[in-house]
């Protein structure tokens, strides 16, 4: 560690929890001590020495056209000489609703709100309160924010109620909460047969990339709708992450399968701090002020958020980068699938369009006790020895691997050639 970055981290200590103001930044999962970035452009980060890396964590998925793009910057700018937040409706805001309206399939009307987590939150509420029902179903390593409801990991058995995952969360809350295993249809459809007259909604990442990227087992989707369906309980998903990562229409558009609710942020906000929910127009009338479910939030459909939401969005409509995206993720997969064959190291590779994962695991990857079993130190060491290399992973070995349009065939052959020296040298 340089002067430089143990002085920042020093005084990032003293005054911020952890020295971070998100855990996983705290390189916690890997061992050190983070990178203290100044400055991006395109796919490069720059740290405070000025060393350079090519980034694939990508501010966590939102930047799919790379860092500070000239049109997203430029967006901003005029929007932040009109003023910076109004609390009172704008142009762009209605303008921006129907972008997404036109691109998600099963959103008919929406809701902006300022990040993912509170899109969750207010899902949720939505939820409860359409059906008058109480409890919930998640899935065990998927990510839907901090929010009480969804700070809940699964009991002692498959069915039994949920169990707080943090202090500070009521056991009064957990108890309505059911966590079953990602992609395990038997423990679901045995869930909800039993207990659907109280169940309110069933949440699920539709790619569950919080865990690293596990990708939905063939039918398991499909599954939950049906269900769902039967049962008079909405279905979410949670599009943070794949919402116009997979495509204009998302997960959804994607497989083929079209929830009630769905939750959305990061690309659309083009870097910039905003989330959504939307879905069908019946349900989403029972928002306040329409309906009685009350949400509200001063920075929601805030004017610079939705400027870079809209530059982002107009570029990816009008350019449809998806296929060649898609085509230079396959590239980097495909690579280093063959360097761990070579190098005889056990690995298993997700990919779901232009986000994946590497794990150093004997066996296939199909939910989070598998993700658990996977090697977090062969990780640690893969994650060092390439950081040292200039290629900057998640710190984590639970996160996923997302590129850009500014990521290059150069960026790609450069990363194979030091991931395979990395992994040679484990």
């Amino acid at each position: 560690m340089s002067k430089r970055h143990n002085d920042l981290w020093q005084a990032s200590i003293t005054v911020i929890p952890g020295g971070v103001n998100s855990p996983v930044r705290a390189f916690r999962k890997v061992g050190g001590t983070p990178v203290f970035i100044d400055h991006a452009r395109g796919c490069r980060l720059f740290d405070c020495d000025g060393k350079e890396y090519i980034d694939y964590v990508l501010s966590w998925g939102p930047l799919i056209l790379g860092h500070a793009h000239p049109s997203v910057l430029s967006a901003i700018r005029q929007a932040c000489e009109k003023g910076t937040s109004f609390g009172a409706p704008t142009a762009q805001e209605a303008l921006f609703a129907q972008m997404i309206v036109e691109s998600v399939p099963s959103i008919e009307k929406v809701r902006l709100v300022s990040s993912g987590t509170e899109a969750a939150m207010t899902a949720i509420r939505l939820a409860r309160g359409y059906t008058g029902r109480d409890d919930i179903i998640k899935f065990e390593g998927c990510y839907h924010g901090h929010s009480d409801s969804l700070l809940v990991k699964a009991g002692s058995g498959a069915a039994t109620l949920g169990v707080p995952d943090s202090l500070g969360v009521p056991a009064d809350f957990a108890r309505h909460t059911l966590t079953l295993p990602y992609n395990d249809t038997d423990a679901f459809l045995q869930t909800i047969q039993q207990k659907h007259q109280t169940i309110a909604c069933v949440i699920v990442e539709p790619v569950a990339a919080n865990m690293g990227v596990v990708p939905p087992e063939d039918g398991f989707l499909q599954t939950l709708r049906e269900a769902c369906t039967t049962y008079g309980v909405l279905l979410i998903f949670d599009e943070v992450i794949t919402g116009f990562r997979l495509g204009l229409g998302g997960a959804q558009a994607h497989y083929g399968v079209m929830p009630d609710l769905t939750t959305l942020g990061k690309i659309i906000g083009g870097g910039m701090p905003i989330g959504a929910v939307g879905g069908r127009a019946k349900i989403m009338d029972h928002l306040a002020p329409d309906g009685g479910v009350y949400q509200a939030g001063t920075l929601s459909g805030n004017p610079v958020a939705v400027a870079a939401g809209i530059a982002t969005l107009k570029i990816l409509s009008e350019q449809n980068p998806y296929e060649a995206l898609n085509r230079l993720s396959g590239n980097l997969a495909d690579g280093l699938r063959d360097i761990t064959q070579k190098l005889s190291i056990p690995s298993y590779l997700t990919r779901v369009g232009s986000m994946m994962s590497l794990f150093f695991s004997e066996q296939p990857v199909r939910d989070f006790q598998d993700v658990l079993k996977t090697d977090a130190d062969r990780y640690r060491r893969y994650f060092h020895a390439m950081l040292n290399k200039g290629i900057y992973l998640a710190p984590s070995p639970y996160e996923a691997t997302f590129l850009s349009t500014a990521h290059t065939e150069e960026d790609i052959e450069r990363t194979l050639t030091a991931a395979e020296e990395s992994l040679r040298g484990l």
